[in-house]
């Protein structure tokens, strides 16, 4: 078994909002691998008196836990149950209707000696790489196929497509959405590999076009999870005219979590 995971905000003056964890347990069965990417708050409030990195570390703890301790539970149910405990925490001092108030992108998944369980919600990304070296993607992309007019203001999204049917869905307070996740269930000998990205990182393939998710994986085995994140780095900064980035922030929260079974 070999383990990797890197992290990088994407302003160092700023706290990181992404969460990730490998769980290991002490029985050498199985494990699992836990990576949110906490939505950036807009500047008017979010209605809650607590962080985004406050809230990712909650919601990452417990679903952690739950993903663990509970192995017989499906992953949808366990982030159904993490999302309600987090939510309890802190609904008597905050607004939790707002549509705002923290949440994240999600990425689980879990192996035993049978099977490997995944789910992702939003725009984070599952690299599963297979024993003949074929890296499949899995992704939610609901948000990837809005419109960009749909997208033009952050009023335009919140009152439309953010968690709402026909939009796309986080881990906010709704504990419902995790019924909107993408999950499924492959046989254990037919995973070789994994690696979890938040978006920050996924920049490499799906922004700057520097590789597809074979060779994106393929780097995180060959070099390490530290260098898919420096050159991420490399080409926001190098990026001046913002040809790849448009209106995108120069630097990302990013968080890669590797994996070998």
């Amino acid at each position: 078994m070999r383990t990797e995971l890197a992290s990088e905000p994407g302003d160092h003056t700023l706290a990181n909002e992404d969460f990730a964890a490998v769980v290991l347990p002490a029985s050498g069965q199985g494990g699992a691998l836990v990576v949110l990417d906490g939505v950036t708050p807009p500047k008017d409030g979010t209605g809650c008196l607590h962080s985004v990195p406050w809230y990712t570390a909650r919601l990452g703890g417990a679903l952690t836990e739950l993903t663990l301790s509970l192995p017989d539970v499906p992953l949808s149910q366990a982030l159904s149950r993490a999302i309600t405990r987090t939510a309890e925490s802190h609904t008597q001092t905050c607004d939790l209707s707002h549509p705002r108030t923290p949440q994240a992108t999600v990425v689980v998944a879990r192996w035993s000696t049978r099977k490997v369980e995944y789910l992702v919600l939003s725009d984070s990304v599952l690299l599963v790489e297979s024993p003949d070296g074929a890296v499949t993607a899995l992704l939610d992309d609901r948000l990837a196929r809005l419109p960009r007019s749909a997208l033009a203001t952050d009023a335009l999204v919140d009152a439309h497509v953010r968690n709402k049917e026909g939009g796309f869905f986080t881990a906010a307070a709704d504990a419902s959405v995790a019924d909107r996740a993408v999950t499924g269930v492959l046989p254990r000998d037919r995973v070789r590999a994994l690696a979890a990205l938040t978006d920050g990182a996924a920049r490499w393939v799906d922004r700057f076009g520097e590789g597809d998710w074979t060779d994106c994986l393929r780097l995180v085995r060959e070099h390490g999870a530290r260098a898919l994140l420096n050159r991420v780095r490399a080409l926001e900064s190098a990026d001046t005219r913002r040809a790849f980035l448009g209106r995108a922030k120069t630097h990302d929260d990013a968080t890669v979590v590797y994996a070998e079974l």
